[in-house]
């Protein structure tokens, strides 16, 4: 339906479009317009149809998973090093390989700086800590947030949530596994959910959780949708519930503040908690507005995108016994160290190394974030090709991901690809890269170790439907919800 409505409307845009251009033939002003010198400058490559560009053909292959043929195709036709190309009206550049994501990556803040589509405002409002409340990705505030946030998801401060994460699962495990046949995506989800609630909001009651599972779960389907704002189509209900969510989560907000001022502070502080004992340069604190719209960016974060991988890595294992034999190898060994109702912890999972093998390989052909952009602050040359201030910069995951020159065999699941130095520097980059690299990497790979320690100590599966397909939202998931027969081990 959404396809179907943006492609009447955008067809029709042509229409008009070409009309126009056929009546009005004004002369070029002087100065206006690049020179024949600076043309022949420029990438190769085409821009498609007037205004929609090849935003068509990009969203066709974005809702059918195989986005990085976009690339693929252009590279062959035009080059392997950079083309140009027009989407969402915008004229783009696309920087193949490695070296391409090592460019974009090492020059944030230098030649480029993020960007999204206008479109994505209306789900992820911007809001600064100043009296104006506008703001933009890169505004100081939005800066000094990126500055601080590290420091809550950095290792040696995450390590301290692992015993947490594992009581998490444990009592998952009773409540939620205790079924022969479950729905592997809705199960997932509300263990995400939970973590992501504890750990970004501090919020540990089961029924505030809840609360949250419809709405965040339209928010994650609208993302990527096409941007179409009418009743019925994803991206309307994606509004409707980012709403609700920034309502609920500054009504959090507030009482956290009201327990920080009564010394009501939890064992282990969470991102909220540290948000608001934050002062910017001026030590002036951050507004209750400005911090409910970042915790709810990065709840967004922690939720969907770790459920997408740990469906996958479920998906797999699955299908792969083998692969499936050496992780629970691994596990029980762990499991037998362990003392009866001792928790997991950091020694633990730095020695899973052949799950954390398997889980990147699920990662190179599901990566957490598909594709990306960037705006492009002043004119620079790459590869040979003038890149104009103003241009979009867009690089894909899978780009990398899928090509055999670095990966051989890439359809083939293969864990050993991670070991000894792994693959080439810039090829496996499924959190993105450089200072904008995605700050919950660390945060993802415990989440995904204790997961899968305990489901697969617990349980062997099998899906009920072998041919399921992929849906392709803003992050990979199954169209039915990847429904399995549990196997509980033998004790």
């Amino acid at each position: 339906m959404e396809f179907l409505l943006l492609l009447s409307f955008l067809l029709f845009l042509v229409v008009l479009v070409s009309i126009f251009l056929k009546k009005q033939k004004p002369q070029p002003a002087a100065g206006n317009h690049p020179s024949d010198e600076q043309i022949q400058l420029l990438p190769p490559g085409r821009t498609g149809l007037p205004l929609i560009g090849e935003t068509l053909d990009y969203f066709s292959k974005l809702r059918n998973g195989v986005l990085w043929t976009f690339a693929a195709e252009r590279m062959k036709k035009h080059s392997t090093k950079v083309f140009r190309t027009s989407l969402m009206g915008q004229p783009t550049a696309i920087l193949c390989g490695p070296e391409g994501n090592r460019f974009v990556f090492s020059n944030e803040k230098k030649l480029v700086q993020v960007w999204l589509p206008s479109y994505f405002d209306k789900i992820f409002p911007k809001v600064d800590n100043t009296a104006s409340g506008v703001a933009s990705p890169n505004t100081e505030q939005t800066k000094l947030i990126r500055k601080h946030l590290p420091a809550v998801l950095k290792l040696e401060n995450l390590i301290h949530y692992i015993g947490m994460m594992d009581t998490v699962m444990k009592q998952q495990l009773h409540t939620e596994w205790n079924r022969e046949i479950i729905k592997l995506v809705p199960t997932i989800s509300k263990f995400t959910l939970r973590l992501a609630c504890r750990f970004f909001l501090g919020i540990e009651d089961p029924k505030k959780v809840d609360e949250l599972a419809i709405p965040i779960t339209d928010v994650d389907k609208g993302i990527m949708s096409i941007p179409i704002n009418l009743p019925g189509t994803n991206f309307y209900r994606s509004i409707k519930a980012s709403k609700v969510m920034r309502d609920k989560i500054q009504l959090t907000v507030r009482q956290a503040k009201i327990d920080l001022r009564e010394k009501r502070e939890p064992e282990r502080p969470s991102l909220l908690t540290h948000m608001l004992l934050t002062a910017d340069e001026n030590g002036q604190l951050f507004n209750e507005l400005f911090i409910t719209n970042h915790v709810y960016g990065m709840l967004i974060g922690g939720y969907g995108s770790v459920t997408s991988s740990l469906t996958f890595i479920m998906k797999y294992l699955s299908e792969l016994p083998h692969v499936y034999d050496e992780v629970l190898k691994e596990q029980l060994e762990i499991a037998k160290s362990k003392e009866q109702n001792e928790v997991l912890n950091w020694e633990d999972v730095r020695r899973m190394k052949y799950s954390w093998n398997v889980a990147r390989e699920a990662l190179r052909l599901m990566p957490l974030i598909s594709a990306a952009y960037r705006e492009v602050t002043t004119d620079f040359t790459y590869a040979g090709y003038r890149i104009p201030k103003g241009w979009k910069l867009h690089w894909m995951a899978k780009a990398t991901h899928e090509n055999p020159d670095y990966f051989p065999n890439p359809k083939h699941f293969d864990p050993s690809r991670f070991e000894g130095t792994g693959p080439q520097p810039f090829t496996f980059v499924p959190f993105g890269g450089g200072p904008r690299m995605c700050p919950g990497n660390e945060y993802a790979r415990i989440v995904i170790l204790v997961f899968m320690h305990n489901v697969v100590t617990k349980f062997r599966w099998e899906k009920l439907l072998p041919n399921e397909k992929v849906v392709h939202t803003a992050v990979p998931t199954m169209a039915h919800g990847l429904p399995v027969r549990l196997h509980p081990h033998k004790q």
